[in-house]
């Protein structure tokens, strides 16, 4: 779903299939579905990743999907493999191709508010200043995770749209 800011939210699944547990993101999209669902992880983009590269000590890897137009949208990546034990945290990609899903169709709506249960407020991460610079004008509320059954991670986020806030959680 497109949302302005050029931002958007992603509905994933599962692949019935052996490559699925080959990669780092198959398997965290695997467990969150053998847990209940629910949401997964949040990413940002950045324009130069090897800043980001610099502090994990890693290269980013390169990614792409076919989308059903036939167009390719590629990517790199970096930070997947964290986000199966930490939740809270995001990972980061650089857009190699200009058309990513935040274009596709009319954005009526924006991110006003993300809540995520972690009773540390991102403090183990390398990046929270960049994460909290950079939710473009959305807020951050942090519950404890004893209030989420003692998951971490994100528990909902609040839209604001032309007819109102809509929370999907």
């Amino acid at each position: 779903m497109p949302l302005q800011n050029c931002q958007y939210i992603e509905v994933v699944c599962p692949l019935d299939h052996p490559a699925t547990e080959q990669t780092p993101w198959g398997k965290a999209v695997s467990k969150k579905a053998q847990e209940g669902g629910g949401w997964l992880t949040w990413v940002f983009a950045t324009e130069d990743i090897s800043k980001v590269e610099e502090k994990f000590g890693r290269s980013a890897i390169e990614g792409h999907r076919t989308r059903p137009d036939g167009s390719d949208l590629k990517w790199k990546q970096i930070g997947v493999n964290e986000i199966t034990d930490s939740r809270e945290l995001p990972f980061f990609i650089q857009w190699l191709t200009a058309d990513h899903p935040s274009q596709d169709g009319k954005a009526v709506a924006s991110i006003e508010k993300i809540t995520i249960a972690d009773t540390d407020h991102l403090a183990d991460s390398w990046f929270k200043s960049e994460i909290l610079d950079g939710l473009n004008g959305a807020s951050v509320d942090f519950v404890d995770p004893s209030a989420n059954d003692g998951e971490y991670g994100i528990v909902a986020v609040q839209l604001t749209t032309p007819t109102g806030s809509v929370v999907l959680d």
